[in-house]
């Protein structure tokens, strides 16, 4: 992806936004790439109108916010429904997420199994798992939310993820070689944290 041109939006808000979202102006890019993946293919202009972003990921004291609220329970914290496991063995199917534990030695990094772990009871209040807590990092981003959390938070919060075709929007003077390599990372770091969007129409 690389961003060809950024117009001046004609919709720019002459106001700030009242919760501190910041405006992030349209432009047109050329989404995809002839030239990596085939479901990538093929390379095409592609235009978005402006938007209001928040300036940080969603933090455990937001995400605690809306939890409070709605008394909502994200999946991590949920069992395994065993109809959707037919066969797995009663002990597997408990509440559990993914936990980065550094290896202690070199491994292969073609099987992320060597450094994520699935460990019951961690969710986003215990990210660790049980006897961790987010109570001292309430400012950090909130981790261990699933797609259906995050809709769930959004759709609270009256607000929306970034479209894959909004994302390059976010990124100024960048070119295709950078967007290949690093860029590829700061695209999928960017998808790893919870930070919604608001477009003008949803004000």
């Amino acid at each position: 992806m690389s961003v060809s041109d950024r117009a001046p939006d004609p919709a720019v808000p002459a106001m700030p936004s009242a919760d501190g979202m910041v405006w992030i102006p349209g432009a047109t890019f050329t989404m995809g790439s002839d030239g990596h993946y085939p479901e990538e293919a093929p390379a095409h202009p592609v235009s978005v109108g402006g938007f209001w972003i928040d300036p940080r990921p969603v933090t455990n004291r937001q995400f605690g916010r809306f939890v409070r609220k709605t008394g909502y329970v994200t999946v991590a914290e949920r069992p395994p429904n065993p109809a959707d496991y037919p066969g797995a063995r009663p002990e597997m199917l408990v509440p559990f997420s993914a936990v980065f534990v550094a290896p202690r030695h070199r491994v292969s990094l073609d099987d992320p199994h060597n450094w994520w772990t699935a460990v019951p009871g961690a969710n986003w209040q215990q990210p660790q798992g049980p006897g961790s807590s987010v109570r001292s990092k309430p400012d950090h981003p909130v981790v261990h939310v699933t797609w259906a959390d995050v809709i769930a938070y959004a759709s609270w919060a009256g607000k929306q993820i970034p479209t894959e075709a909004a994302r390059p929007a976010l990124l100024d003077d960048i070119d295709q070689v950078h967007l290949a390599g690093l860029g590829r990372r700061i695209l999928v770091a960017r998808r790893s944290v919870l930070v919604t969007t608001r477009i003008p129409a949803c004000r």
